[in-house]
């Protein structure tokens, strides 16, 4: 049996007809730079996150680097993030010139240990960035305290949390931009680069507006200087139609997270399933945490199931950071859920057999240990918090 990671021509053939219709409007109208199409994405997704205002651009990566643009942060800034997360976090706090500040993660969630971010606020310190990791959100309320009491600008990386939801509040709704990726692969993809910022502010809407436009306004004009971050036509029509099917997509990542908790707990396996803390978790990611990671991911690739490591070293051991310092170990939680974390298919389209196969296929790894005398159960349960 095969069981892809992710098969985006499944979803696609459900709404390919919306979605050539919504193509099909936008070269009819040949208008593919900024306009309606693009708009009416932004209005969409702002409501669809309890926002005010919405504005599109060109990737999530992008999204992060022009709200520290917006916010004039740069050399000699510091901004504090977690080690555990895609790249872009850091890189867009490198690329204006601040110091990324990573804070350890909480090892049941993945997301970053507030109870550790006091200590590491300095009078650099100019923003936080929470990431709310694999669709669950980070843990805001006290983040928002501190930002406040300190003065600090948050930014709520959502590329991975698009209609995640705690305490009544959306992801992105909280801090004082919300950022959003549309990459092919998350819940609600493009069919290439895209993205979205969203805030309730509409001072900080329109400075957003002009720095995506190479800081113009109005044309020919640039009291600052911007990029091209703009969001295209096309993309806006699909992701627009996308998001009409999302919650029904989320409700089906939902349902199988539910099957796979249910599986591994008949299992009785070695293996710790997703803590689920926010009250919607979008399931961007069903991972695991496991001993022997690589073997096993070895073993389900060879069974024709397909897997992800998120994220094999987390940021601050990067080469590209080796300048701030930090040394193996500095931050365990980090440097653990990178060891033994791997991300199983949990798209909405997996047939249960395909969920009870991978099960399957993982307990037929631990008993081939088991039997041949290995240590199947050195990984320590993390703590429920």
């Amino acid at each position: 049996m095969k069981v892809p990671l992710l098969d985006l021509k499944a979803q696609y053939s459900a709404i390919k007809g919306d979605i050539e219709t919504a193509i099909a409007e936008v070269l009819d109208t040949q208008q593919f730079i900024l306009g309606p199409k693009v708009e009416q994405c932004e209005s969409r997704i702002a409501a669809y996150s309890a926002c005010a205002y919405g504005i599109g651009v060109s990737s999530g990566s992008d999204a992060l680097l022009a709200c520290l643009m917006a916010e004039n942060i740069g050399a000699g800034d510091e901004v504090i993030t977690t080690p555990y997360t895609f790249f872009a976090t850091a890189g867009a706090i490198a690329r204006v010139g601040a110091t990324p500040v990573f804070v350890d993660i909480n090892p049941a969630t993945y997301n970053i240990d507030t109870a550790q971010i006091a200590a590491k606020i300095t009078k650099k310190t100019r923003a936080i960035i929470p990431v709310h990791l694999y669709g669950q959100m980070a843990d805001m309320a006290p983040i928002m305290q501190m930002a406040e009491g300190h003065k600090m600008i948050v930014i709520e990386d959502a590329a991975q949390a698009i209609g995640a939801e705690h305490n009544g509040k959306r992801a992105g709704s909280i801090g004082h931009y919300g950022c959003f990726s549309f990459f092919p692969s998350k819940n609600l993809g493009a069919a290439g680069d895209g993205g979205m910022i969203v805030t309730n502010d509409a001072g900080r809407a329109q400075k957003l507006r002009i720095l995506r436009n190479h800081g113009s306004e109005p044309k020919y004009f640039h009291k600052v200087v911007g990029s091209n971050f703009r969001l295209d036509a096309i993309q806006a029509a699909i992701v627009t139609v996308k998001l009409r099917y999302l919650d029904s997509w989320t409700a089906g990542r939902q349902r199988n997270a539910k099957k796979y908790e249910q599986l591994f707990a008949d299992a009785k396996l070695p293996v710790i399933t997703p803590l689920v803390v926010t009250d919607r978790h979008i399931f961007n990611q069903y991972v695991i945490r496991v001993s022997r990671r690589n073997e096993l991911q070895a073993y389900l690739h060879g069974k024709g199931i397909g897997t992800e490591i998120y994220y094999p070293v987390p940021l601050h051991l990067q080469e590209c950071f080796a300048y701030l310092g930090y040394a193996p170990g500095a931050l365990p939680e980090s440097e653990g859920a990178a060891k033994d974390t791997m991300a199983l298919p949990i798209y909405p389209e997996l047939a249960p057999q395909q969920l009870e196969y991978v099960v399957d296929c993982v307990r037929a790894f631990m008993t081939a240990i088991s039997s041949a005398g290995g240590r199947d159960n050195e990984l320590q349960e993390a703590p429920r918090r």
